[in-house]
Parts: C-alpha cells; sequence; structure tokens
C-alpha cells in the first residue's frame, strides 16, 4: 500500500554515522541549463546530516578524464575497532538507507523516491505459496541455480519473449545478487569496469566492492549510452565489463536494440563483456519496445521484484550464453545464497505460468495516471529539464542551474514538504533528482505530486528558503 516512510530516532551515533554520505559524482560540467532562472543564489541550507555528500569516494574516468580522488570512508581510530577492508570502506554506503536515515523522526513524509510497485504478487501465486509452505521441501535447500520447474519455465520465456535461446539460468535472491554474482565471476580487481551515468547506484557499489576502476560512459542528448564514446574507453584496453540498464534506472529511457547489438558488438572486439540489467523490461510506454541481444560475451539479468509485486520474495536470474560461464558463477552462488528462498521461488513459478506477462502489462498500464501526474509536478523545472523517459518506474529531472545542490535540495523537499526523492548526486550526475511514480496507490500518488509540485515553484521562483 502506501509508501510513507516514518523512521525512529536514533539514540546514538552508529559507526554509519561517521561515514561521509557520498556517492561517486560526475565533476564534469553539467548540461547548460535550458530555462532561464532568476539571478539569485539558491540558499537552502543544508542539513549536518546530509544524505549524500559531494565529496567522492571512489576513483573513476570519463572521457573527459575527470579524476576523483579516493576519500576514507571511517577513521577506525576514532572508534576502536580493528581496520575494516579497504574495499569496502571505498563503497559507496546505500542511498535508499542512508534516506531513512535522513527521514529519521519525522512524521507524514510521502515517498517517490524508492523504486518499488505497490501491488503484490498475483493472488495465484501467493495462493501457491500458502498451499506450499509445510512442505518439508520448502525448509530444505533446493538445487542451487534454482527449482529445476521454475528454471525450465525461465528458459522458455526467454526464448519467446526475449529471443534468447541456447542460455543457461542461475535463479538468485534477486536482481541485486544477480549483479553481484556477475561482478564476480567477471571482474579482478585490476580489471576496469563502465557504467554510463546516471547509472543504478547499486550497480557503481557492486563494482567498488571488487576494487575495480570504474570508467563512467556518457548518454547522448536523448540519454541512450553514447556508441561513439564507448568506442574511445574500450580503445584503452583493460576493460572487462561494459554495463547497461535498459529501461535505464534512474532516467528511464529505454535503450533501442540497435545500440544494444552495436554495444555487445564493440566489447567483443575488445574482448569485453556486456551486462544488461533487464529489471523493467515489461515497463515501457508510449509506443516503446523493450528488446534484448545474445551472444557469446552477453549475461542478461533480469528480476521478478517491480513486474510482480515480489520485491520481499527476493527473486531474480541470470542468463548465460554458455554453460561454462554459469558453472565458475555458481562458485558465488553457493557461498552467498546456495539458493534462492524455495518458498519464493514457488511464487515465481506460479506469477510466470499462471499470471504471465498479460497480467503485468494490465498493472503498468495502470501507471498511466501516476505517471502523468508525477511528470505534471515536474513542469516548474520547465519541460527542457524533463528527461523524455519511456520506460521504467522514474522520472529524471534537471534542477535550476543556481541551485545545483541536489542533496540540499532533497533534504529541504522532505524536510519542508513532506516528500522524499533522490538525488542525482547518487546515480552519478548532481543537479537532477530522480521521482518514483509506481509505489504509490493513485490517491496517494496525487498528494505526494502535489507536494513536490509545491516545492519545485517555490524553488524556481525564490530560490531562498
Amino acid at each position: 500500500g502506501t509508501m510513507s516512510i516514518v523512521t525512529r530516532v536514533l539514540s546514538r551515533r552508529s559507526v554509519s554515522d561517521l561515514l561521509p554520505y557520498s556517492h561517486a559524482a560526475l565533476s564534469s560540467s553539467r548540461p547548460k541549463p535550458c530555462i532561464q532562472r532568476p539571478s539569485h543564489t539558491c540558499s537552502i541550507p543544508r542539513n549536518p546530516r546530509s544524505l549524500v555528500s559531494l565529496h567522492p569516494r571512489r576513483r573513476v574516468h570519463t572521457t573527459a578524464s575527470v579524476d576523483v580522488k579516493l576519500a576514507a570512508s571511517v577513521d577506525v581510530k576514532k572508534v576502536s575497532m580493528p581496520p575494516l577492508s579497504k574495499r569496502i570502506a571505498a563503497t559507496d554506503p546505500p542511498c535508499i538507507v542512508q534516506m531513512q536515515k535522513m527521514l529519521a523522526g519525522k512524521k507524514d513524509v510521502l515517498s517517490l523516491a524508492q523504486g518499488i510497485v505497490y501491488w503484490q504478487p498475483p493472488e495465484a501465486a501467493l495462493e501457491a505459496a500458502a498451499k506450499s509452505i509445510t512442505e518439508p521441501r520448502v525448509s530444505m535447500y533446493g538445487a542451487d541455480d534454482g527449482l529445476p520447474e521454475l528454471k525450465e519455465a525461465l528458459k522458455l520465456k526467454l526464448a519467446q519473449e526475449n529471443e534468447l535461446t541456447d542460455v543457461e539460468v542461475i535463479v538468485t535472491a534477486g536482481a541485486n545478487q544477480a549483479f553481484m554474482n556477475v561482478v564476480l565471476t567477471l571482474m579482478d580487481e585490476t580489471a576496469k569496469a563502465v557504467l554510463f551515468a546516471p547509472y543504478y547506484f547499486n550497480h557503481l557499489m557492486a563494482l567498488q566492492m571488487t576494487g575495480a576502476e570504474i570508467s563512467i560512459g556518457e548518454c547522448d542528448d536523448n540519454m541512450i549510452p553514447d556508441m561513439d564514446k564507448l568506442k574511445v574507453l574500450l580503445s584503452k584496453g583493460d576493460v572487462r565489463m561494459v554495463v547497461i540498464c535498459n529501461p535505464c534506472n534512474p532516467s528511464g529511457v529505454v535503450t533501442p536494440k540497435a545500440v544494444l547489438q552495436k554495444a555487445a558488438d564493440l566489447c567483443a572486439k575488445a574482448g569485453a563483456w556486456l551486462v544488461v540489467d533487464n529489471t523493467y523490461e515489461y515497463f515501457t510506454y508510449d509506443g516503446a519496445v523493450h528488446e534484448c541481444v545474445g551472444g557469446d560475451n552477453v549475461l542478461n539479468l533480469f528480476s521478478f521484484s517491480k513486474a510482480f509485486g515480489m520485491m520481499g520474495w527476493r527473486v531474480g536470474f541470470i542468463a548465460f550464453p554458455s554453460l561454462l560461464v554459469k558453472e565458475e558463477a555458481m562458485k558465488c552462488q553457493d557461498t552467498i545464497p546456495v539458493c534462492a528462498t524455495i518458498l519464493s521461488q514457488i511464487v515465481a513459478l506460479a506469477s510466470t505460468q499462471g499470471a504471465g506477462r498479460a497480467w503485468v502489462q494490465e498493472k503498468v498500464e495502470g501507471l498511466a495516471d501516476n505517471r502523468a501526474i508525477v511528470r505534471a509536478a515536474l513542469t516548474p523545472l520547465g519541460e527542457a529539464a524533463i528527461t523524455q523517459s519511456n520506460g521504467a518506474i522514474y522520472m529524471w529531472a534537471r534542477l535550476p542551474a543556481d541551485c545545483p545542490d541536489d542533496v540540499k535540495i532533497v533534504e529541504w523537499l522532505a524536510e519542508k514538504h513532506g516528500v522524499c526523492v533522490i538525488p542525482g548526486t547518487a546515480c552519478g550526475v548532481p543537479g537532477h533528482i530522480r521521482v518514483a511514480f509506481a509505489n504509490l496507490p493513485l490517491d496517494k500518488c496525487k498528494e505526494a505530486s502535489a507536494r513536490l509540485e509545491r516545492g519545485l515553484h517555490q524553488l524556481v521562483t525564490d530560490g531562498n528558503m
């Protein structure tokens, strides 16, 4: 139901409070503002316990050779404990967790932040879970790579819906764990990976945990990964993996199949892997079509969380191009979850075989009003500031040029207007916000959007809060 985030006041400082709340952010020049702004300067005071700081914590590289230096995350001498892993210390703190800390003690804050849907799994899938709960197999370990009947159903789905044949499947505890499996299987500490900004923050974090060097690719004016810029990055050598989220979290833009194929071809020529996160494959609008590409160097990731309302059930899966790659990834699978929860896999199977894509499509079509209302709430920023998204469950918008501190603005929106969104800094592009439109039913979405519109109107017209 309603996603109103209210968290308790922390009674004492935790180790997490000592972290500089930062995400590796591009320090290259922002796009030129497309709307005229008043001459005033935005002067919203920043909360000292800021959600995200502008002090990045990883060395990343862009085609513009931007150098972002590594900063320590915890001074262990201050907390009287043995050293932490340098890799985990160099990993950004989770954006959603930091958001919850920022909202600690605040009441009546509506969330347009977390990327979830407001619906539950199909009724038949929940009934299947209820009927299976007492079966002994539910309490036992299952096959590491998933229930045989679920794997077969997924291979059929991949062939019929995604034109991916002759692939091998591992069922994971969500798409995030699928991505972690892939990173551990493909990457070495000396290898390089490419993310396109704006990127999904958990993709960045997974790569940071390996100690890998991360290069930031650029998108074109339509927010589609720029293949010419990718070619430049690949030409420098040592790139092991290129990641594309399609449709994109956070921009909501669908990458056309021709671009995906070009990326796969460029990666193959450079001896690199292409990893495509298809979590939002069913969420397309305005005639956009989601398509997949395959290949000997292509891995595709999928999720049940958003489409079937299974966020808490934690089920995703990986489509591997060969058994060899899958067998290596099984080392990660056996070490991390052993297997996805059996009961969750039963729900996933019933969702796939029973409800299927048609059920999801009806839910997605029902988001039309939510999507329109949230987009309208962003209009105080000017039409040119709103990305023309056609997928996923997000809107992406540029803030006024004289108010570039997106973190400060996000804090102010929550404090003064009772609505929460995600700062673009968390996705590598400061001066923007990500706004979700599927996590609230329509009535609450209207209320949250009205609050957001009032806040943005005040920001644009006054600037001095």
